[in-house]
């Protein structure tokens, strides 16, 4: 019925002209079960307030929503106007015809200096540095890091780490330093450990923890206008990287093989580990006392930078979209050119929701409203994400059955495994016709 409804007043406005009040058009945006959402029907409330067009959040759990969203666009169905979508379904929606072409949308309003230039280049574009659009920058994400400030301030440890390295103990700044204070606070006996990092390899945990050390050792996933992959991704700057990413491993918690952004909050909220990667979009629950007593001795860094000075973080996040089976793409325009507004984008920013807005990330208001929001605005200027490609899926199991067990069971040498993944990619690439 709500359908049916949709349609009968698609194109009306809130009264006729002889001023009897006629229902307003509706708008449905479909995205995972998590509290951003919470917070963008929120946001979509004052759209209704504003224009009379009622706004609704439809959300389904994460595990379910990428099935329940291909499944509704596979069968051409209307249910959704809006979507917010991972990056990486872009190139699988796009060339599915799924999604709306936005880049004269993205040209008109300009967006790519509205948005953080990175978040509009992996959230929207496909294929990469084709300058075509499918989706604006949405719900910011990147991986940070949090650490236990009282340990880092405790006059002992202070002069102990300054005896052993040579440096002030502090939040790093480079990986070298990330590495060392990792192998300091290693205390096994004390049941106190260095760093907590992602090694989960059900879905996309695992590349994104990667992902973190190899952009910023300078190295790449491949060329992604090109699709060559070998000698980019088994490069020596990739092979230092998964070096040091097994090495970090080595100062974990114990049984910290299937760690994912759980139990990196609870290596902080449990007294685990001095340091913990994690997504941005889990740091509030632990600057809250309720889920983290150690709440006010908690602080945030974002991913340092490698030897060569470069400084990336894996990406997060998501992007809207304007789903193409929708009766109502003339409003999901207007809803999208709203959004992107200086004022919403505040607002939006104001009730949990994670801006990709450079005006807003760089004003000092934002910068300082949480412990955590300098480094997410340092973080979202410098994100790198995987490949948007339809077959990413294959890509990352690729991935992980080759870095999972080189990671947490120390099989093979890094060059080994990455030339190993090199090959299954350009095998993925070859099957699908990319590529020379």
């Amino acid at each position: 019925m709500r359908k049916l409804t949709k349609g009968l007043v698609a194109g009306l406005g809130l009264f006729l002209l002889s001023g009897t009040s006629v229902l307003a058009q509706e708008l449905t945006i479909f995205w995972a079960e998590w509290d951003p959402a919470n917070y963008l029907q929120e946001l979509a409330n004052e759209y209704e307030a504003q224009t009379g067009v009622k706004v609704t959040v439809e959300t389904t759990p994460w595990a379910d929503f990428q099935t329940k969203a291909f499944t509704e666009f596979n069968a051409h169905g209307s249910a959704y106007d809006l979507i917010v979508g991972d990056s990486q379904w872009l190139g699988a929606a796009s060339e599915a015809g799924h999604y709306v072409d936005l880049t004269d949308f993205v040209k008109e309003n300009d967006v790519l200096s509205k948005m953080a230039p990175a978040t509009v280049k992996f959230y929207s574009e496909y294929p990469g540095n084709s300058g075509k659009y499918w989706s604006i920058p949405m719900e910011g994400d990147a991986v940070g890091w949090s650490y236990r400030k009282d340990w880092f301030t405790d006059p002992k440890e202070m002069e102990a780490f300054k005896a052993k390295y040579g440096y002030d103990l502090a939040p790093p700044t480079t990986w070298a330093q990330l590495t060392d204070i990792a192998e300091f606070f290693y205390r096994p006996d004390a049941k106190r450990y260095g760093v907590a990092i992602y090694t989960d390899n059900s879905y996309d945990a695992m590349a994104m923890g990667f992902e973190n050390a190899l952009f910023s050792y300078g190295g790449e996933l491949g060329d992604m206008s090109t699709y060559k992959v070998d000698g980019i991704i088994n490069s020596p700057k990739a092979v230092a990287a998964l070096d040091n990413y097994k090495k970090l491993y080595s100062f974990a918690p114990p049984g910290w093989g299937k760690s994912f952004f759980v139990e990196d909050n609870q290596a902080i909220t449990e007294n685990l580990a001095a340091m913990s990667m994690n997504y941005f979009a889990f740091f509030p629950a632990l600057i809250n006392p309720a889920s983290n007593p150690n709440a006010a001795n908690t602080g945030f860094f974002a991913n340092p930078a490698g030897p060569g000075g470069d400084q990336f973080a894996a990406l997060g996040g998501q992007g809207i979209s304007v789903v193409s089976y929708s009766e109502n793409k003339e409003e999901a325009m207007k809803f999208l050119k709203w959004f992107i507004q200086d004022d919403t984008q505040k607002e939006w920013a104001k009730l949990g929701g994670y801006t990709c807005s450079a005006a807003v990330l760089e004003s000092p208001e934002f910068r300082n409203a949480t412990p955590y929001n300098e480094a997410f605005y340092q973080t979202m200027f410098k994100v790198k994400d995987f490949w948007a490609v339809p077959e990413y899926a294959e890509l990352l199991t690729a991935l992980n059955q080759r870095v999972y067990p080189a990671v947490v069971g120390g099989e093979g040498t890094s060059q080994e495994t990455l030339d190993a993944l090199a090959a299954d990619w350009k095998a993925i690439f070859a099957k699908y016709g990319r590529g020379g």
